[in-house]
């Protein structure tokens, strides 16, 4: 009979290069629901569904999603397996990000811009300021 693997705090952490408090703290946000085993319930045996949604929870923080987003996100695949209004929500939530972002380049952009002007003038100013000392030095 095959069991199904399990986990401790420890060995995810040390899977996905995490700290035990980052994991306890996905716990405490509901993205995690580990087992309890041992004197009073202090071990923490985490699923291979607690694997896979922590996993996910670490691509949707790479995309730039609240963990409050990726929990409404994951927690819809654990709901029945129509994943029409999955699909429909996560590209709702990816299209969001993706006006965020391109808002953002578009700051970048305009700030870089805005640098090289102010260094082509300073350049231009200190190319008269070094002129005008070599040229009162000489006299």
């Amino acid at each position: 009979m095959a069991t199904n693997p399990t986990y401790t705090i420890s060995d995810l952490a040390r899977e996905f290069d995490l700290t035990t408090r980052a994991i306890r703290f996905y716990e405490d946000m509901g993205l995690l629901q580990p087992q309890r085993e041992g004197p009073g319930g202090r071990n923490r045996v985490y699923s291979a569904r607690d694997r896979t949604r922590l996993k996910l929870t670490l691509r949707a923080k790479r995309l730039g999603l609240s963990l409050t987003e990726a929990r409404d996100i994951i927690d819809t695949y654990d709901s029945p397996r129509d994943t029409g209004p999955q699909l429909r929500k996560f590209l709702t939530v990816l299209a969001g990000h993706r006006r965020q972002l391109e808002e953002q380049m578009a700051d970048l952009v305009a700030n870089l811009e805005e640098i090289k002007v102010h260094e082509k003038e300073a350049r231009a100013l200190l190319d008269k300021v070094e002129k005008g000392s070599k040229a009162g030095g000489t006299g």
